[in-house]
Protein backbone atom coordinates (compact mmCIF):
# COMPACT_ATOMS: atom_id res chain seq x y z
CA UNK A 1 0.00 0.00 0.00
CA UNK A 2 1.30 3.45 -0.78
CA UNK A 3 2.45 5.70 2.08
CA UNK A 4 -0.46 8.11 1.70
CA UNK A 5 -3.04 5.35 2.17
CA UNK A 6 -1.06 3.94 5.06
CA UNK A 7 -1.10 7.35 6.75
CA UNK A 8 -4.81 7.74 6.02
CA UNK A 9 -5.81 4.36 7.44
CA UNK A 10 -3.51 4.79 10.44
CA UNK A 11 -5.07 8.17 11.27
CA UNK A 12 -8.56 6.74 10.80
CA UNK A 13 -7.90 3.66 12.94
CA UNK A 14 -6.35 5.78 15.68
CA UNK A 15 -9.37 8.09 15.73
CA UNK A 16 -11.82 5.17 15.66
CA UNK A 17 -10.20 3.38 18.58
CA UNK A 18 -9.76 6.53 20.65
CA UNK A 19 -13.38 7.52 20.15
CA UNK A 20 -14.71 4.07 21.03
CA UNK A 21 -13.88 4.96 24.64
CA UNK A 22 -15.80 8.26 24.55
CA UNK A 23 -19.40 9.40 24.42
CA UNK A 24 -18.97 9.76 20.65
CA UNK A 25 -18.60 6.03 20.11
CA UNK A 26 -22.00 5.70 18.43
CA UNK A 27 -20.98 8.35 15.88
CA UNK A 28 -17.92 6.21 15.09
CA UNK A 29 -20.07 3.12 14.84
CA UNK A 30 -22.39 4.78 12.31
CA UNK A 31 -19.54 6.29 10.28
CA UNK A 32 -17.50 3.09 10.04
CA UNK A 33 -20.61 0.99 9.42
CA UNK A 34 -21.53 3.38 6.62
CA UNK A 35 -18.17 2.85 4.94
CA UNK A 36 -18.67 -0.92 5.02
CA UNK A 37 -22.22 -0.49 3.76
CA UNK A 38 -20.85 1.15 0.61
CA UNK A 39 -18.34 -1.60 -0.23
CA UNK A 40 -19.54 -4.75 1.53
CA UNK A 41 -23.19 -4.23 2.54
CA UNK A 42 -23.46 -7.87 3.57
CA UNK A 43 -20.75 -7.27 6.23
CA UNK A 44 -21.84 -3.87 7.56
CA UNK A 45 -23.95 -5.23 10.41
CA UNK A 46 -21.21 -7.64 11.51
CA UNK A 47 -18.62 -4.85 11.47
CA UNK A 48 -20.74 -2.62 13.71
CA UNK A 49 -21.11 -5.55 16.12
CA UNK A 50 -17.33 -6.00 16.02
CA UNK A 51 -16.92 -2.32 16.87
CA UNK A 52 -19.14 -2.91 19.90
CA UNK A 53 -16.83 -5.77 20.93
CA UNK A 54 -13.78 -3.59 20.34
CA UNK A 55 -15.30 -0.91 22.57
CA UNK A 56 -15.79 -3.42 25.39
CA UNK A 57 -12.24 -4.70 24.94
CA UNK A 58 -10.84 -1.15 24.86
CA UNK A 59 -12.66 -0.05 28.00
CA UNK A 60 -11.39 -3.12 29.86
CA UNK A 61 -7.85 -2.53 28.60
CA UNK A 62 -7.91 1.09 29.70
CA UNK A 63 -9.23 0.10 33.11
CA UNK A 64 -6.35 -2.36 33.43
CA UNK A 65 -3.82 0.15 32.07
CA UNK A 66 -3.07 -2.15 29.12
CA UNK A 67 -1.76 0.25 26.47
CA UNK A 68 -0.56 -2.66 24.32
CA UNK A 69 -4.13 -3.90 23.85
CA UNK A 70 -5.17 -0.45 22.65
CA UNK A 71 -2.31 -0.36 20.14
CA UNK A 72 -3.27 -3.82 18.91
CA UNK A 73 -6.82 -2.60 18.31
CA UNK A 74 -5.48 0.35 16.32
CA UNK A 75 -3.40 -2.06 14.23
CA UNK A 76 -6.35 -4.37 13.67
CA UNK A 77 -8.65 -1.56 12.52
CA UNK A 78 -5.90 -0.03 10.38
CA UNK A 79 -5.56 -3.31 8.49
CA UNK A 80 -9.32 -3.66 8.14
CA UNK A 81 -9.70 -0.09 6.89
CA UNK A 82 -6.79 -0.58 4.48
CA UNK A 83 -8.45 -3.64 2.95
CA UNK A 84 -11.73 -1.75 2.72
CA UNK A 85 -10.14 1.24 0.99
CA UNK A 86 -8.32 -1.05 -1.45
CA UNK A 87 -11.62 -2.74 -2.30
CA UNK A 88 -13.54 0.55 -2.49
CA UNK A 89 -11.03 2.52 -4.52
CA UNK A 90 -10.25 6.25 -4.61
CA UNK A 91 -13.81 7.35 -3.88
CA UNK A 92 -13.78 5.41 -0.62
CA UNK A 93 -10.41 6.92 0.32
CA UNK A 94 -11.99 10.36 -0.13
CA UNK A 95 -14.95 9.28 1.99
CA UNK A 96 -12.60 8.03 4.71
CA UNK A 97 -10.85 11.42 4.71
CA UNK A 98 -14.24 13.07 5.16
CA UNK A 99 -15.04 10.73 8.05
CA UNK A 100 -11.74 11.59 9.75
CA UNK A 101 -12.51 15.30 9.41
CA UNK A 102 -15.95 14.68 10.91
CA UNK A 103 -14.56 12.66 13.82
CA UNK A 104 -11.49 14.81 14.56
CA UNK A 105 -13.33 17.49 16.61
CA UNK A 106 -14.77 14.73 18.81
CA UNK A 107 -11.31 13.55 19.90
CA UNK A 108 -10.02 14.54 23.32
CA UNK A 109 -7.85 17.67 23.26
CA UNK A 110 -4.46 17.01 21.69
CA UNK A 111 -5.43 13.59 20.31
CA UNK A 112 -6.31 14.62 16.76
CA UNK A 113 -6.32 11.97 14.07
CA UNK A 114 -3.11 13.45 12.74
CA UNK A 115 -1.38 11.06 15.11
CA UNK A 116 -0.11 13.57 17.64
CA UNK A 117 2.87 14.72 15.58
CA UNK A 118 5.82 16.04 17.53
CA UNK A 119 8.71 17.56 15.71
CA UNK A 120 12.06 18.67 16.97
CA UNK A 121 14.97 19.94 14.94
CA UNK A 122 18.31 21.54 15.47
CA UNK A 123 20.27 23.44 12.87
CA UNK A 124 23.79 24.74 13.23
CA UNK A 125 26.03 27.04 11.24
CA UNK A 126 24.12 27.89 8.06
CA UNK A 127 21.80 24.89 8.24
CA UNK A 128 18.10 25.13 7.56
CA UNK A 129 15.22 23.16 9.00
CA UNK A 130 11.92 22.72 7.20
CA UNK A 131 9.15 20.97 9.11
CA UNK A 132 5.54 20.39 8.25
CA UNK A 133 2.75 18.33 9.70
CA UNK A 134 1.41 17.91 6.20
CA UNK A 135 2.19 19.19 2.70
CA UNK A 136 5.07 21.59 2.31
CA UNK A 137 6.17 23.43 -0.80
CA UNK A 138 9.51 25.18 -0.81
CA UNK A 139 10.48 27.47 -3.64
CA UNK A 140 14.02 28.78 -3.62
CA UNK A 141 14.92 31.81 -5.68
Amino acid sequence: MDPELTALTTAAATAVVQLLATESWELVRRAVGGLWQRVHPERAEAVTAELDEARTELLAARQDGDEQAEQELVGEWRRRLARLVQAGGPDLADELRRVIEELDPQLPEGDGAGGGIRMRATASDHGRVYQAGRDQHIVER
